[in-house]
């Protein structure tokens, strides 16, 4: 039975974004080339243009896919905390922490926001947006955080971990900057306490 051209399609994205991970993890997105990523996935640069538009457009795929799995790694620690707020913490925390893991930091935290502008823009920050606004409304009728705009604060709270991920990532030591990373913005999120805990 011949495969449907949307099973086709599918895979052809799922090749191309996984040979542009390998090459940008690896060489960068600017060394590395459309004619050896498209030869790796044995494609062409035709199928590259017709499922991403461009270069560009492929390294947005990658990010939103890598992106995406922090978020949920992310996620899956904040749930094993024992409440909600601890749970908040953890996971702006993990994804602080996920910039010493080389392929985040050279593909997300460095070349994404280079290639493709601010990371706050990107689709897939707009669901983590969207999860942090819910988290902190849940904790405001709880009475564990202050009584504020729950989208200031989900914007607040969110652009710090990014912004503290950012500076880890573009450190000359990683290594050092987390810990300092880490402390601050916890020192931050632990302002919108109704009581010091």
């Amino acid at each position: 039975m011949a495969k449907r051209r949307s099973e086709t399609m599918e895979e052809n994205r799922a090749k191309l974004i996984a040979a542009a991970r390998r090459a940008f993890a690896e060489k960068g997105y600017a060394a590395a080339s459309m004619d050896d990523l498209t030869a790796d996935a044995g494609l062409t640069r035709g199928a590259l243009y017709h499922n991403f538009g461009d270069k560009r457009g492929l390294l947005a795929a990658v990010v939103n896919q890598i992106d995406s799995e922090m978020a949920q790694r992310a996620k899956e620690i904040a749930a094993a905390k024992k409440d909600e707020w601890q749970g908040l913490l953890a996971e702006a925390t993990a994804y602080i922490e996920m910039a010493l893991d080389p392929e985040v930091q050279r593909i997300v935290l460095l070349d994404g926001p280079a290639v493709l502008g601010d990371p706050s823009k990107w689709p897939s920050q707009d669901s983590c947006l969207e999860v942090t606004r819910q988290t902190v409304e849940r904790l405001m009728e709880k009475g564990i955080i202050k009584s504020l705009n729950a989208e200031a604060a989900a914007r607040l709270l969110s652009g710090a971990a990014l912004n503290a991920a950012l500076w880890v990532a573009a450190s000359e030591d990683a290594e050092a900057v987390l810990p300092k990373a880490v402390e601050a913005f916890q020192a931050l999120a632990t302002g919108l306490l109704r009581k010091p805990m």
